[in-house]
């Protein structure tokens, strides 16, 4: 609940999982049968991952796309921030095969498309429309008391010292020709776990600090890995590092839920893990 009494929800990632996500919705009283706005004055971010590793990325985007207007009619608010796999989308759209100058050995947005589970359907179905509408997205946001950001990563820094300066800097990349610089938004942001293990009550507590909010709540990371859990047992959100952290991603693409999380989260899950256990990104 906001300060003016209005409802608010997060949305991890998607991931192409277009009737998950609106199961979801219609359970949390978002959309009605239709799939028509009907939250009312309702507040709900997407946090990013619409695309890859599903089969109808693109038909997430058109329906967040959808319910933005449709929201904003009713009074309310639909918005959303920039994942990495949305970087990818547009980096692979824009620069396809390109090589990245790298000492590192070939790199380019197409090689790590096809690793990361891009979807030949939703590079097919891109459009000007949807490319204007997510270059335009903010990758941070202050909502309340919650950061909200897609990475559990501090690499948010890089582009500035406050949320107006991260989002016009890495917007200001994504209208640019600059590969190495584009490679570098979609390197970082791959980054997670920041706020892990015996020091992460204290990296979250820093971003935190210069960024505003009481609480990180981020997509990115599966809770299942966070965990060390089936994907299938995940009720709920993960809240950790000393409540300073709050992941949301339930892990759809391995067959767990589509997390549809009302702000403040209001408890816990009853369920613990090793903090410095090691997970592949």
């Amino acid at each position: 609940m906001q300060d003016d009494g209005r409802s608010t929800f997060v949305v991890g990632d998607v991931h192409g999982h277009l009737d998950e996500l609106l199961a979801a919705l219609a359970d949390a009283g978002l959309v009605d049968e239709e799939a028509n706005w009907s939250g009312g004055d309702t507040h709900l971010w997407f946090l990013g991952d619409f695309v890859d590793r599903g089969p109808n990325g693109i038909g997430v985007i058109d329906l967040v796309m959808r319910l933005s207007r449709e929201a904003e009619q009713a009074g309310g608010q639909v918005q959303a921030l920039l994942g990495n796999h949305e970087i990818l989308l547009l980096g692979m759209h824009r620069f396809g095969d390109t090589e990245v100058p790298s000492d590192f050995g070939p790199r380019s947005f197409a090689r790590s498309w096809e690793m990361n589970g891009g979807q030949p359907a939703d590079q097919e179905a891109v459009t000007d429309d949807h490319v204007e509408w997510l270059t335009n997205r903010p990758a941070v946001a202050l909502v309340g008391s919650h950061l909200l950001m897609h990475s559990d990563t501090v690499e948010y820094l890089v582009w500035g010292g406050d949320i107006e300066e991260i989002n016009e800097g890495i917007q200001e990349v994504l209208t640019s020709d600059d590969l190495v610089e584009w490679w570098e938004v979609w390197r970082r942001l791959t980054t997670r776990h920041a706020f892990r293990g015996p020091h992460g009550a204290d990296m979250a507590g820093h971003l935190l600090a210069v960024l505003g909010g009481e609480q990180v709540v981020h997509g990115h990371s599966v809770i299942a890995d966070q965990l060390g859990i089936a994907p299938a047992l995940v009720e709920g959100p993960y809240e950790y590092a000393d409540g300073r952290a709050l992941g949301v991603d339930g892990g759809v693409f391995v067959g767990g839920p589509c997390l549809v999380v009302p702000l403040p989260w209001p408890g816990k899950p009853d369920l613990s893990a090793e903090e410095d256990k090691e997970l592949d990104i």
